[in-house]
């Protein structure tokens, strides 16, 4: 059931306002306690992409990572929604000839990169549209390694529901969130495969489950989240790429963090035990940096660095395509 979203921010051209950006925001401890939100914590809400650190976990879990020699570099791009660029790419290709997959077994069609550079060195590299270039790709992957171990249905069939892999992606996101299994809202993402929704409140401890992973119930996903997210600190760029939040953010070692299509973003804290849930009701990202630095404000979180990057993504100043000054844009909530 969709409750009334609170407003979040205002944007202002000149002095009229012209749009305003309802959400929800939630922020719980390590013992899963409600500590500041804004709007209902029990509104549900899918995933999307911030559920693809979780969706990663059992590989790592089950060794797959170890069995067939992939390297840290490589795992990450499981959690990644990447914009094609060649690094990401590269890790790709390095994972289909380790692991003896075939990339066209792929449920998403050809696409090209995410990245405007990238495409436009694949054109002039007269390269055509491939299933590898499409942003979730990585996750897939992953995916398709896990049908791989577990089957006994063809790797083919690991984007279904009733497939191992789905089944055992399922159960990790609802251990990670602290959410019933039979409970969890099931849809078809944009990419082909199950997306998951549960409160913003269990988006929010399943994020402070990553930063403090002592605090995930099972014992061997615990293991999984200890040996992964480090990884995703030395290799940020896999996330997202180049000059992009997902990756930015996550060079905060104290940060594990990932956002979704239509808005929504989670994030841990490692040192001050929290989780924190963003979900924009009418999907805008770009707002992003701007609504998360001023979350952190409000906390009292002081990295120099990563609140000048936020800054730096969105400083609250609108430009015009001409990259002249022509409103702002101003974050109205209060964490209670």
């Amino acid at each position: 059931m969709q409750t009334v979203a609170p407003v979040l921010a205002e944007e202002y051209r000149g002095e009229i306002l012209d749009l305003v950006h309802h959400g929800y925001v939630c922020v719980v401890d390590k013992d899963n306690r409600v500590v500041a939100s804004v709007g209902d914590p029990k509104q549900v809400v899918f995933y999307r992409s911030a559920s693809k650190p979780l969706q990663a976990l059992p590989v790592i879990a089950r060794g797959l990572d170890q069995q067939y020699g992939l390297t840290e570099e490589e795992t990450v791009i499981f959690a990644g929604s990447h914009l094609g660029e060649d690094f990401h790419i590269a890790a790709l290709r390095s994972i289909f000839a380790k692991t003896g997959m075939n990339p066209e077994d792929l449920i998403m069609k050809p696409t090209v990169p995410g990245s405007r550079e990238a495409n436009e060195e694949r054109i002039r590299r007269s390269l055509p549209p491939h299933k590898l270039y499409h942003n979730c790709s990585g996750k897939h992957t992953g995916a398709m390694l896990l049908q791989k171990a577990l089957g006994p249905e063809h790797i083919r069939d690991y984007w279904k529901m009733e497939s191992a892999a789905q089944q055992e992606i399922l159960r990790t996101v609802a251990v990670l969130s602290q959410y019933p299994r039979e409970q969890v809202g099931l849809g078809v993402d944009g990419c082909g495969v199950p997306v998951f929704a549960v409160p913003m409140k269990n988006i929010a401890v399943a994020f402070k489950n990553l930063a403090c992973p002592d605090c995930i119930e099972d014992e061997t996903l615990q293991m999984a989240a200890k040996t992964f997210v480090p990884r995703i600190h030395r290799y940020p760029h896999m996330m997202r790429g180049t000059g992009y939040l997902c990756s930015l953010i996550n060079h905060d070692p104290n940060l594990v963090a990932k956002g979704g299509a239509n808005g929504v973003y989670g994030i841990g804290m490692k040192k001050e035990g929290l989780g924190i849930s963003l979900k924009l009701a009418d999907g805008t990202e770009n707002l992003w940096p701007l609504l998360i630095g001023e979350i952190f404000r409000q906390l009292g979180y002081e990295n120099r660095q990563t609140h000048a990057m936020l800054e730096r993504l969105h400083g609250g100043t609108l430009y015009n395509d001409n990259d002249s000054p022509v409103g702002q844009c101003r974050p109205v909530f209060t964490l209670a």
